[in-house]
């Protein structure tokens, strides 16, 4: 005997527990309903009649009905069934969704299936997320799959074919193959949507660091055609006099230069040399000193006035003329030099573009015999295994102080890093990626895609690629490093094949981004 208690009046019902069951169910969808068992002596309310027989005979007609009532499915928002077992073979067949299955091994009773079916119609995540009381309530009203004897289902599920099913063994079997293909293409369409998704994230950051092209110089002469006023941060910065100690202080630089003159005084004797950004004019006084007849140096910045100074400290203010303006802007007293010398390598070789002020100087002052010097320039990529770099400057952010700061990782990336190398830690053999001649080189050829393919020498995994080498004396160029967001393993004597892009800020010209796609990961990273 169960009690039954609706809207404060109470019904007296002898039914089997499944058809109790069934009945519960119908009236939990619109009124609040609690049940205690073990009453035998209940009232019925005077407004409250009880079950006859018709009644009984409308549930069993209800019954009868529900075979044939429409099913939605569980996981399609469109499809419809016209029976539960058609229902419950569709979620196994097409979903992977196994009903029965998942009544036994999760040991539901009534009530745990009525949760289960009322979760997988509004969400579906997590380990038994159903077990709430919430969802005793339908999603759907008079849901046919809330009607059926959770024991009948299990037990239907668990019947084998019999002898004449065999006729729908070759249905079953196709069927199946629908299914596998489904997924196929299914896993196929993430594929390509991960895919698409990558593109479309590099296009975003493209887009972001390239901003504002339309009011930017034109692509081919970037530099040159900067008004002065756009360039003037750039040679601010050469105004300070500690980047021109930094660049003094680096022997390997600055005795290059002077030990190239001084043993070549055949190739600058009676020569006119014009100096391409001058700075304190240490290589024009190298020319003069290896006997060029006449130097003219020329500086934007503000340290040109020192410079005035040091060659007339210097008793050469004869043989060198100091300019101060943009080599672009500027008229040199002389139509033609015999040599054009400058200091002109920033990280990673090209970074400040002041090769595009060379290459304009060449072209419209050098003779048709004349020189440039460096001549011939390489650009080089090595890969590097440092697992603590990469822990200090990428795992770092996992857990800074207990807090999370992962979304930083994707901030820190993109910057290109310049700094010293330790040369243990780098795995593989140097490839050459650009060779540059500056006699013939043109502007547009500063921006290239190039393949490569690394030799690791080490089994470890790699962490970084850099360019210039850490395996001699260090300079203030030091070495760039690109950072990878997760480690690749290498093993030694395999080829880590890849690809660079390298090209002007269309923002800023005299900034790099410079995109690496290595074993399938591709990332942009900027130089500024």
């Amino acid at each position: 005997m169960v009690k039954l208690t609706v809207n404060s009046c109470t019904v007296n019902y002898v039914s089997s527990s499944h058809r109790l069951f069934r009945r519960c169910l119908i009236v939990m969808a619109s009124v609040t309903v609690s049940c205690d068992a073990g009453d035998d002596d209940c009232e019925v309310c005077d407004d409250v009649p009880e079950l006859s027989d018709s009644d009984e005979e409308q549930w069993q007609s209800m019954e009868q009905g529900s075979e044939c009532t429409t099913v939605p499915c569980l996981l399609c928002d469109s499809r419809t069934f016209t029976s539960v077992s058609e229902t419950v073979q569709h979620c196994k067949t097409d979903h992977g969704v196994d009903i029965p299955d998942l009544v036994q091994k999760h040991r539901l009773d009534d009530y745990g299936y009525i949760k289960m079916i009322n979760y997988i119609r509004t969400t579906v995540n997590g380990p038994l997320p159903w077990d709430s009381d919430q969802y005793m309530k339908p999603a759907l009203p008079d849901d046919p799959l809330l009607l059926i004897d959770v024991e009948e289902l299990i037990e239907a599920a668990d019947v084998t074919l019999s002898p004449a099913a065999g006729d729908q063994v070759p249905l079953l079997l196709q069927r199946a193959r629908q299914a596998e293909d489904r997924a196929q293409r299914a896993e196929e369409a993430l594929a390509r949507a991960m895919d698409d998704l990558h593109k479309l994230k590099l296009l975003a950051q493209g887009l972001v660091l390239n901003a504002g092209t339309s009011r930017g110089p034109s692509r081919s002469g970037a530099i040159a055609e900067l008004r002065e006023e756009d360039d003037e941060a750039y040679f601010s910065s050469y105004g300070h006099y500690s980047i021109h100690e930094e660049m003094l202080k680096d022997k390997v630089r600055t005795e290059s230069y002077r030990d190239f003159m001084y043993h070549n005084m055949d190739v600058f004797k009676d020569k006119v040399v014009l100096d391409v950004g001058c700075g304190t004019g240490i290589l024009s006084m190298f020319a003069a000193k290896a006997g060029a007849r006449k130097v003219i140096a020329v500086d934007q910045s503000e340290i040109i006035y020192q410079a005035m100074d040091i060659v007339r400290s210097n008793k050469l203010e004869d043989t060198i003329t100091l300019i101060k303006g943009r080599i672009e802007e500027i008229d040199l007293p002389v139509e033609k030099v015999d040599i054009i010398i400058s200091e002109w390598m920033g990280y990673f070789l090209l970074f400040e573009s002041m090769l595009d002020s060379v290459l304009y100087a060449r072209d419209r002052y050098l003779a048709e015999d004349g020189l440039v010097y460096p001549d011939r320039c390489n650009i080089s990529l090595a890969a590097v295994g440092d697992t603590q770099k990469h822990c200090d400057r990428i795992a770092f952010w996992d857990d800074v102080y207990g807090f999370k700061m992962r979304c930083m990782k994707k901030a820190v990336i993109p910057e290109a890093v310049v700094e010293v190398l330790k040369p243990g830690t780098v795995i593989s053999e140097p490839a050459v990626i650009k060779t540059i001649d500056c006699g013939s080189v043109t502007v547009s050829e500063l921006e290239f895609t190039v393949d490569f393919s690394l030799k690791i020498t080490a089994c470890t995994f790699c962490t970084v690629m850099f360019s210039t080498a850490p395996d001699c004396t260090k300079t203030h160029w030091k070495q760039t490093v690109f950072l990878l967001e997760s480690p690749i393993p290498v093993k030694t004597g395999e080829e880590l094949p890849g690809q660079i892009v390298v090209h002007k800020n269309r923002k800023d010209p005299r900034a790099l981004l410079i995109t690496l796609d290595v074993a399938g990961r591709k990332q942009t990273y900027s130089l500024q």
